[in-house]
């Protein structure tokens, strides 16, 4: 009589079978989109070329017009195209060439200089700074010195599209928004901007809990603005709420207001004693 084995063992069989599977797609060799998504080479690229079966690593530089010197085949152009690709390049024409039958061949960035993303605003040094596949927001404002205590929390990144057009992208600057969850791509491009704005408040004095300057935030009325300075206190009245509004000629003057009015950046709002 032929015995079959249990059903746990076929199910098991067949579970090893589809992992062993995925593990080996997962193994291939970068899709078109992984290869769009990775850091394009440019002029100053420092780069080293390791042909598979070869004792020594070639250490050389992306040159002004964009190419390479290779050993056996000469200049291969890379700039505008990610390292994979570039090494698939070199490949082919060691193959072309006839050095090679078969050659497998890796290309990796050792320094990055030609791409460079803008830091603008409020930082410690202003200026552009070099960037990797792994840089973070964070990375890139410990580049530029840090943000001055006159920041924001939000900063926006800036960034071209094929027509020309700007799309601004809003980030946290604490490194807690990941860029890939903001940016339409995983990591941060060459010709990027990073814009910090100056931090916007508005002030309230007089007769509340905690008279001080406050984060503005779009939306916010008078009195809430009064309820984050802890409230009217005792000796002030809710009947006695001065504005004073920034002009666009620089100066501050008076204008009427409720308290379910919404406030704007750098008004004063101060709270006037009771009269009774």
């Amino acid at each position: 009589m032929t015995r079959f084995p249990p059903l746990a063992v076929v199910l098991a069989i067949g579970f090893l079978l589809t992992l062993s599977a995925a593990i080996c797609r997962s193994a291939e060799a970068p899709t078109a989109a992984d290869h769009q998504h990775m850091s394009q080479l440019g002029p100053g690229d420092s780069v080293s070329v390791q042909i598979f079966g070869q004792p020594d690593a070639t250490n050389i530089y992306v040159g002004d017009d964009g190419s390479i010197s290779v050993p056996l085949v000469g200049n291969i152009q890379v700039t505008g195209i990610s390292p994979v690709d570039a090494a698939a390049r070199v490949a082919k024409a060691l193959k072309d060439g006839g050095y090679f039958v078969d050659p497998h061949v890796t290309i990796i960035v050792t320094q990055a200089r030609s791409q460079l993303v803008s830091v603008l605003g409020e930082v410690g040094s202003v200026g552009r700074y070099p960037i990797t596949p792994r840089t973070t927001i964070v990375d890139l404002l410990a580049q530029a010195g840090g943000v001055k205590e006159t920041a924001a929390d939000v900063g926006y990144v800036l960034r071209s599209d094929d027509n020309g057009h700007i799309n601004r992208y809003p980030i946290k600057l604490n490194g807690l928004s990941d860029i890939k969850d903001v940016l339409p791509t995983p990591t941060l491009l060459g010709g990027d901007s990073l814009v910090v704005p100056r931090a916007e408040h508005y002030f309230v004095l007089g007769e509340v809990v905690a008279p001080g300057k406050f984060p503005f935030e779009p939306g916010v009325s008078v009195i809430q603005g009064i309820a984050r300075a802890g409230g009217i206190n005792d000796r002030g009245s809710e009947r006695r709420i001065q504005l004073k509004r920034l002009g666009k000629d620089g100066q501050y003057r008076v204008v009427p207001v409720k308290p379910g009015d919404p406030i704007q950046v750098d008004d004063i709002i101060r709270v006037k004693e009771s009269i009774f």
